[in-house]
């Protein structure tokens, strides 16, 4: 049994080497699995508990791990020491493919690692406001870019360990790229309007907008254009490019409402009458319980009467409720007025003709 185990060859090798260098892969990939087990449960944990973004991250990376790769790493470690190959030259070349795959499975592993560490850091970063829903479009797009980035270097990496020029390569990437670009500049336009405004955040899915002459509720941010539902019921589909171009009104993200309103009464009102209508307006306003006055004056003489003016803030903004609160004050000024029996200043023009002289009257009219 001693003499088969040290004198049976397999590819230049001793089965009493196979032996060693199985054990030795199988033990490796025990204790390296063992341990990256035991540190992606163990960060699990602590990353389920604790919700620190760190945590969370070094999580996502240990969970990464495959163990197939650490498999297959730890062979093609046990078989670099042995000698596979009769001549010296057999040997080399063995000894530097399987150099190769071991760089290659490695990097490989690295690639996975990498690709958990970008995918949950840009989670966690469009996660950081939880009071607004992430733009899906935006985080799929910086996600595969991150991928892409990550597993085209790995493969020029592997292309240059292994000998070959990769600068052709690169440079016929490049002017592909170029001629990419030129093909699909509009296109492309609006996949960076989409990027930009994931990043930028100028609107949210489901908050109120307006634009241009049009306005409605945002239901998709695409990667070419964004879905906007209009009042009247139409979906209004927008360029994300041109959509960036205009000035956008996010009524949504309105803290409180500034409202201006005023009104005309006629010339010959008391000067009494004026200062009871600018007090019991200010009164009418201020009673409101979500109102702040910001001032009420008698402004000027206009054209067909005395002009007030009035501005105050509604604390919400809710468009209904700002319309119930103006309703209440119309209705106030409306009482008021009729208790000082003062009406609205209609518009009207008044002329004032001088009175006829007898010469001027006709001959049919004057006296006999």
């Amino acid at each position: 049994m001693t003499a088969w185990l040290y004198q049976t060859e397999w590819l230049g090798n001793s089965t009493f080497a196979w032996f060693i260098a199985a054990g030795g892969a199988l033990l490796g990939y025990i204790v390296a699995h063992t341990v990256a087990a035991i540190l992606a449960a163990r960060l699990g944990s602590l990353a389920r508990r604790t919700h620190r973004r760190h945590i969370v991250i070094a999580a996502a990376v240990a969970a990464a791990t495959r163990g197939w790769l650490l498999l297959l790493i730890a062979i093609a470690v046990a078989l670099e020491f042995l000698r596979l190959g009769r001549t010296a030259t057999d040997i080399a070349g063995a000894q530097h493919a399987l150099q190769l795959a071991t760089w290659a499975l490695v990097g490989i592993q690295f690639a996975f690692w990498a690709n958990a560490l970008l995918v949950t850091w840009l989670r966690q970063s469009a996660d950081q406001d939880r009071m607004r829903p992430v733009n899906p479009v935006m985080l799929g797009v910086l996600t595969w870019a991150a991928q892409f980035v990550v597993w085209v270097t790995l493969l020029l990496a592997l292309l240059a360990g292994g000998g070959v020029n990769i600068t052709a390569f690169v440079a016929s990437l490049g002017v592909g790229g170029v001629a990419v670009a030129l093909a699909l500049q509009n296109v492309l336009g609006d996949l960076f309007a989409s990027i930009s405004i994931g990043l930028d955040k100028p609107f949210e899915v489901g908050e109120f907008i307006a634009f241009g002459s049009d306005l409605g509720t945002v239901s998709k941010v695409g990667i070419k254009s964004t879905r906007i539902r209009s009042l009247s019921g139409e979906e209004l589909s927008v360029a994300n490019s041109i959509l960036l171009k205009n000035l956008i009104h996010n009524y949504t993200r309105m803290q409180e409402r500034r409202v201006v309103f005023g009104f005309r009464v006629p010339y010959g009102t008391s000067r009494a009458d004026l200062e009871s209508i600018v007090e019991g307006t200010r009164a009418a306003i201020a009673a409101e319980e979500k109102t702040r006055l910001d001032r009420g004056h008698f402004r000027g003489f206009g054209e067909h009467g005395y002009e007030f003016e009035f501005v105050y803030y509604v604390l919400e903004p809710g468009f209904t409720l700002y319309c119930d609160i103006q309703q209440r004050v119309n209705l106030q000024i409306i009482g008021l007025l009729e208790k000082l029996g003062i009406g609205f200043a209609i518009p009207a023009r008044m002329l004032h003709a001088p009175p006829a002289s007898e010469d001027a009257l006709p001959s049919a009219l004057s006296p006999h």
